[in-house]
Protein backbone atom coordinates (compact mmCIF):
# COMPACT_ATOMS: atom_id res chain seq x y z
CA UNK A 1 0.00 0.00 0.00
CA UNK A 2 1.58 3.47 -0.97
CA UNK A 3 1.75 6.19 1.54
CA UNK A 4 -1.27 7.91 -0.36
CA UNK A 5 -3.37 5.25 -0.39
CA UNK A 6 -2.32 4.92 3.86
CA UNK A 7 -3.85 8.35 4.63
CA UNK A 8 -6.94 8.01 2.12
CA UNK A 9 -7.55 4.69 4.24
CA UNK A 10 -6.82 6.79 7.70
CA UNK A 11 -8.52 9.31 6.39
CA UNK A 12 -11.98 7.32 5.64
CA UNK A 13 -11.79 5.53 8.95
CA UNK A 14 -12.11 8.80 11.11
CA UNK A 15 -14.49 9.85 8.50
CA UNK A 16 -16.74 6.72 9.42
CA UNK A 17 -16.12 6.47 13.04
CA UNK A 18 -16.75 10.44 13.37
CA UNK A 19 -19.91 9.78 11.64
CA UNK A 20 -21.36 7.03 13.80
CA UNK A 21 -20.65 9.18 16.45
CA UNK A 22 -22.93 11.99 15.14
CA UNK A 23 -25.42 10.05 14.26
CA UNK A 24 -25.59 8.45 17.87
CA UNK A 25 -25.42 12.41 19.29
CA UNK A 26 -28.00 13.02 16.76
CA UNK A 27 -30.42 10.70 18.37
CA UNK A 28 -29.92 11.79 21.71
CA UNK A 29 -31.93 15.26 21.18
CA UNK A 30 -35.40 13.44 20.17
CA UNK A 31 -34.53 10.45 22.92
CA UNK A 32 -34.32 12.97 25.53
CA UNK A 33 -37.59 14.66 24.40
CA UNK A 34 -39.39 11.21 24.41
CA UNK A 35 -37.59 10.71 27.67
CA UNK A 36 -39.00 13.85 28.92
CA UNK A 37 -42.62 12.59 28.01
CA UNK A 38 -42.03 9.45 29.33
CA UNK A 39 -40.92 10.91 33.30
CA UNK A 40 -43.62 13.58 32.64
CA UNK A 41 -40.99 16.45 33.08
CA UNK A 42 -41.76 20.14 32.64
CA UNK A 43 -39.17 21.50 29.75
CA UNK A 44 -38.77 24.23 32.18
CA UNK A 45 -37.90 22.18 34.85
CA UNK A 46 -33.91 22.94 34.71
CA UNK A 47 -32.96 21.12 37.89
CA UNK A 48 -34.78 17.90 37.05
CA UNK A 49 -33.28 17.96 33.44
CA UNK A 50 -29.91 18.34 35.34
CA UNK A 51 -30.79 15.30 37.35
CA UNK A 52 -31.30 13.22 34.36
CA UNK A 53 -28.19 14.49 32.43
CA UNK A 54 -26.40 13.69 35.91
CA UNK A 55 -27.88 10.17 35.97
CA UNK A 56 -27.35 9.51 32.19
CA UNK A 57 -23.36 10.27 32.40
CA UNK A 58 -22.83 8.49 35.73
CA UNK A 59 -24.11 5.46 33.86
CA UNK A 60 -22.21 6.04 30.72
CA UNK A 61 -18.50 6.57 32.56
CA UNK A 62 -19.93 3.15 34.51
CA UNK A 63 -20.53 1.25 31.33
CA UNK A 64 -17.34 2.27 29.78
CA UNK A 65 -15.18 1.04 32.98
CA UNK A 66 -17.22 -2.40 33.40
CA UNK A 67 -16.64 -2.86 29.45
CA UNK A 68 -12.75 -1.82 29.55
CA UNK A 69 -12.58 -4.40 32.70
CA UNK A 70 -14.55 -7.33 30.75
CA UNK A 71 -11.85 -6.46 27.81
CA UNK A 72 -8.84 -6.91 29.98
CA UNK A 73 -10.15 -8.92 32.45
CA UNK A 74 -9.20 -7.62 35.55
CA UNK A 75 -10.89 -4.57 37.28
CA UNK A 76 -9.89 -1.12 35.90
CA UNK A 77 -9.82 1.04 38.90
CA UNK A 78 -8.77 4.71 37.60
CA UNK A 79 -5.26 5.33 39.42
CA UNK A 80 -3.92 9.23 40.21
CA UNK A 81 -2.62 9.62 37.18
CA UNK A 82 -5.61 8.92 35.54
CA UNK A 83 -7.16 11.06 37.91
CA UNK A 84 -5.07 14.26 37.41
CA UNK A 85 -5.72 14.35 33.38
CA UNK A 86 -9.85 13.29 34.37
CA UNK A 87 -10.68 16.06 36.51
CA UNK A 88 -10.05 18.65 34.24
CA UNK A 89 -11.57 17.15 31.55
CA UNK A 90 -14.91 16.37 33.52
CA UNK A 91 -14.73 20.43 34.64
CA UNK A 92 -14.91 21.29 30.93
CA UNK A 93 -17.25 18.64 29.17
CA UNK A 94 -19.37 17.12 31.51
CA UNK A 95 -20.00 19.43 34.09
CA UNK A 96 -19.29 22.82 32.63
CA UNK A 97 -20.75 21.86 29.08
CA UNK A 98 -24.40 20.19 30.13
CA UNK A 99 -24.98 22.47 33.07
CA UNK A 100 -24.51 25.66 31.25
CA UNK A 101 -26.23 24.00 27.99
CA UNK A 102 -29.21 22.88 30.20
CA UNK A 103 -29.96 26.25 31.88
CA UNK A 104 -29.14 28.17 28.44
CA UNK A 105 -31.57 26.11 26.32
CA UNK A 106 -34.18 26.65 28.59
CA UNK A 107 -34.02 30.36 27.99
CA UNK A 108 -33.76 30.79 24.66
CA UNK A 109 -35.14 29.97 21.51
CA UNK A 110 -34.78 26.26 19.39
CA UNK A 111 -33.03 28.05 16.33
CA UNK A 112 -30.93 29.87 18.14
CA UNK A 113 -29.23 27.63 20.65
CA UNK A 114 -29.34 25.61 17.14
CA UNK A 115 -27.37 28.45 15.82
CA UNK A 116 -24.64 28.62 18.80
CA UNK A 117 -24.11 25.37 19.82
CA UNK A 118 -22.40 24.76 16.11
CA UNK A 119 -19.87 27.53 17.58
CA UNK A 120 -18.15 24.67 19.39
CA UNK A 121 -16.50 22.93 17.24
CA UNK A 122 -15.10 26.10 15.71
CA UNK A 123 -14.23 27.03 18.94
CA UNK A 124 -12.27 23.81 19.66
CA UNK A 125 -10.02 24.23 16.52
CA UNK A 126 -9.32 27.97 16.99
CA UNK A 127 -8.09 26.98 20.73
CA UNK A 128 -6.16 24.12 19.38
CA UNK A 129 -4.21 26.37 17.04
CA UNK A 130 -4.39 29.68 18.32
CA UNK A 131 -4.01 29.07 22.17
CA UNK A 132 -2.74 25.44 22.99
CA UNK A 133 -0.36 25.76 19.92
CA UNK A 134 -1.33 22.09 19.73
CA UNK A 135 -1.36 22.58 15.53
CA UNK A 136 -1.17 25.38 12.82
CA UNK A 137 -4.20 27.32 11.30
CA UNK A 138 -4.59 27.51 7.91
CA UNK A 139 -6.64 29.12 4.93
CA UNK A 140 -7.94 25.45 4.28
CA UNK A 141 -9.38 25.08 8.23
CA UNK A 142 -10.60 28.62 8.12
CA UNK A 143 -12.14 28.30 5.47
CA UNK A 144 -13.61 24.34 6.56
CA UNK A 145 -14.53 25.61 10.10
CA UNK A 146 -16.64 28.65 8.10
CA UNK A 147 -18.49 26.35 5.91
CA UNK A 148 -19.37 23.92 8.51
CA UNK A 149 -21.07 26.75 10.55
CA UNK A 150 -22.43 28.05 7.35
CA UNK A 151 -24.36 24.70 7.44
CA UNK A 152 -25.70 24.73 10.93
CA UNK A 153 -26.73 28.06 10.88
CA UNK A 154 -28.61 27.42 7.15
CA UNK A 155 -30.46 24.02 9.15
CA UNK A 156 -31.78 26.33 11.68
CA UNK A 157 -32.62 29.13 10.57
CA UNK A 158 -34.28 27.93 7.37
CA UNK A 159 -38.42 28.60 7.71
CA UNK A 160 -37.70 29.79 11.42
CA UNK A 161 -37.82 33.34 12.91
CA UNK A 162 -34.71 34.18 14.11
CA UNK A 163 -34.49 37.78 16.75
CA UNK A 164 -31.59 39.14 17.23
CA UNK A 165 -31.86 39.27 21.27
CA UNK A 166 -28.93 38.07 24.01
CA UNK A 167 -29.38 37.15 27.34
CA UNK A 168 -26.62 35.95 29.47
CA UNK A 169 -29.06 33.09 31.01
CA UNK A 170 -29.88 32.12 27.92
CA UNK A 171 -27.55 32.98 24.62
CA UNK A 172 -24.87 33.57 27.20
CA UNK A 173 -25.08 29.88 28.93
CA UNK A 174 -24.86 28.01 25.88
CA UNK A 175 -22.06 30.37 24.46
CA UNK A 176 -20.37 29.36 27.69
CA UNK A 177 -21.06 25.66 27.03
CA UNK A 178 -19.47 25.50 23.79
CA UNK A 179 -16.36 27.30 25.00
CA UNK A 180 -16.35 24.48 27.62
CA UNK A 181 -16.84 22.01 24.56
CA UNK A 182 -13.63 23.70 23.55
CA UNK A 183 -11.58 23.14 26.12
CA UNK A 184 -12.38 19.89 26.81
CA UNK A 185 -12.21 18.79 23.20
CA UNK A 186 -8.43 20.10 23.03
CA UNK A 187 -7.51 18.74 26.44
CA UNK A 188 -9.08 15.11 25.49
CA UNK A 189 -6.57 15.56 22.26
CA UNK A 190 -3.30 16.31 25.26
CA UNK A 191 -4.60 13.84 27.70
CA UNK A 192 -5.67 10.83 25.61
CA UNK A 193 -1.79 10.72 24.57
CA UNK A 194 -0.24 10.00 28.42
CA UNK A 195 -3.44 7.99 29.32
CA UNK A 196 -5.97 5.70 28.04
CA UNK A 197 -8.41 7.38 26.20
CA UNK A 198 -10.96 5.05 27.02
CA UNK A 199 -10.45 5.02 30.83
CA UNK A 200 -10.25 8.90 30.68
CA UNK A 201 -13.72 8.91 28.64
CA UNK A 202 -15.14 6.35 31.73
CA UNK A 203 -13.44 8.64 34.83
CA UNK A 204 -14.60 11.44 33.67
CA UNK A 205 -18.21 10.97 32.82
CA UNK A 206 -18.22 8.80 35.92
CA UNK A 207 -17.06 11.80 38.32
CA UNK A 208 -19.09 14.71 36.03
CA UNK A 209 -22.33 12.47 36.07
CA UNK A 210 -22.22 12.38 40.12
CA UNK A 211 -21.37 16.20 40.60
CA UNK A 212 -24.29 16.76 38.22
CA UNK A 213 -26.36 14.90 39.88
CA UNK A 214 -26.26 16.56 43.27
CA UNK A 215 -26.23 20.18 41.65
CA UNK A 216 -29.03 19.26 40.29
CA UNK A 217 -30.73 17.22 43.43
CA UNK A 218 -29.59 20.69 45.23
CA UNK A 219 -31.54 23.05 42.64
CA UNK A 220 -34.74 20.96 43.65
CA UNK A 221 -34.63 18.55 40.80
CA UNK A 222 -35.85 14.73 40.87
CA UNK A 223 -37.06 11.78 38.21
CA UNK A 224 -41.14 12.22 38.78
CA UNK A 225 -42.37 9.48 37.11
CA UNK A 226 -39.95 6.72 36.63
CA UNK A 227 -41.36 4.36 34.16
CA UNK A 228 -39.84 1.03 32.33
CA UNK A 229 -39.97 3.41 29.04
CA UNK A 230 -38.28 5.79 30.70
CA UNK A 231 -35.22 4.16 32.50
CA UNK A 232 -34.70 2.23 28.58
CA UNK A 233 -34.60 5.84 27.32
CA UNK A 234 -31.80 6.84 29.95
CA UNK A 235 -29.87 3.39 29.30
CA UNK A 236 -29.51 4.49 25.66
CA UNK A 237 -28.73 7.60 26.12
CA UNK A 238 -26.07 6.03 28.21
CA UNK A 239 -24.55 3.71 26.08
CA UNK A 240 -24.67 6.70 23.73
CA UNK A 241 -22.60 8.97 25.42
CA UNK A 242 -20.14 5.82 26.02
CA UNK A 243 -20.07 4.53 22.75
CA UNK A 244 -19.93 8.24 20.72
CA UNK A 245 -17.66 10.10 23.42
CA UNK A 246 -15.20 7.41 23.97
CA UNK A 247 -14.73 6.77 20.04
CA UNK A 248 -14.65 10.35 19.78
CA UNK A 249 -11.35 10.28 22.48
CA UNK A 250 -9.64 7.62 20.42
CA UNK A 251 -10.00 9.64 17.08
CA UNK A 252 -8.80 12.62 18.89
CA UNK A 253 -6.16 10.51 20.68
CA UNK A 254 -4.05 9.86 16.89
CA UNK A 255 -5.36 13.12 14.61
CA UNK A 256 -4.96 16.58 14.75
CA UNK A 257 -8.30 18.54 16.78
CA UNK A 258 -9.55 19.95 13.02
CA UNK A 259 -9.65 16.74 11.73
CA UNK A 260 -12.12 15.60 13.93
CA UNK A 261 -13.88 18.63 15.47
CA UNK A 262 -14.86 19.61 11.85
CA UNK A 263 -17.31 16.10 11.71
CA UNK A 264 -19.04 17.66 14.48
CA UNK A 265 -20.92 19.95 12.26
CA UNK A 266 -22.62 17.01 10.84
CA UNK A 267 -23.84 16.50 14.25
CA UNK A 268 -27.09 19.28 13.93
CA UNK A 269 -27.79 18.15 10.58
CA UNK A 270 -27.88 14.27 12.20
CA UNK A 271 -30.49 16.01 14.99
CA UNK A 272 -32.46 17.07 12.38
CA UNK A 273 -32.94 14.20 10.65
CA UNK A 274 -33.34 11.90 13.17
CA UNK A 275 -35.64 14.32 15.09
CA UNK A 276 -38.00 13.93 11.88
CA UNK A 277 -38.20 10.50 11.64
CA UNK A 278 -38.29 9.91 15.33
CA UNK A 279 -40.76 12.97 16.38
CA UNK A 280 -42.93 12.69 13.19
CA UNK A 281 -40.99 16.37 12.05
CA UNK A 282 -40.87 15.59 8.93
CA UNK A 283 -42.04 18.92 6.72
CA UNK A 284 -38.90 20.91 9.14
CA UNK A 285 -36.43 18.92 8.04
CA UNK A 286 -36.82 17.30 4.46
CA UNK A 287 -36.21 20.72 2.68
CA UNK A 288 -33.89 22.31 0.41
CA UNK A 289 -32.47 24.36 3.47
CA UNK A 290 -31.30 20.81 4.43
CA UNK A 291 -29.92 19.94 0.87
CA UNK A 292 -27.64 23.23 1.47
CA UNK A 293 -26.51 22.53 4.99
CA UNK A 294 -25.42 18.94 3.52
CA UNK A 295 -23.60 20.49 1.10
CA UNK A 296 -22.12 23.00 3.03
CA UNK A 297 -21.00 20.78 5.58
CA UNK A 298 -19.31 18.20 3.29
CA UNK A 299 -17.50 20.86 1.54
CA UNK A 300 -15.96 21.98 4.69
CA UNK A 301 -15.33 18.43 5.83
CA UNK A 302 -13.58 18.15 2.33
CA UNK A 303 -11.16 21.20 2.50
CA UNK A 304 -10.14 20.74 5.99
CA UNK A 305 -9.15 17.26 5.21
CA UNK A 306 -8.01 16.88 1.69
CA UNK A 307 -4.50 17.47 0.80
CA UNK A 308 -3.01 18.99 -1.79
Amino acid sequence: MTQKQSTLTRTGIVALLACVCCILWGSAIPMIKTGYHFMQMDSADTASQIVFAGIRFTLAGLLVLAFTSIREKKVMFPDKEVLKYAIPVCLAQTVGQYFFFYIGVANTSGVKGGIITGLGNFIAILLSCLIFRNERMTVRKSAGCILGFAGVVVINIMGNSLDMGFKLTGEGFILIAQLSYGISTVLINIFSRKVSPVILSGTQFTMGGIVLTLIGTGMGGHLGNVTIGGVAIIFYLAMVSAVAYTLWSVLLAWNDVSKVAIFGFVNPLCSVILSALILGEVRQAFNIGSLVALLLVCTGIYIVNHKK
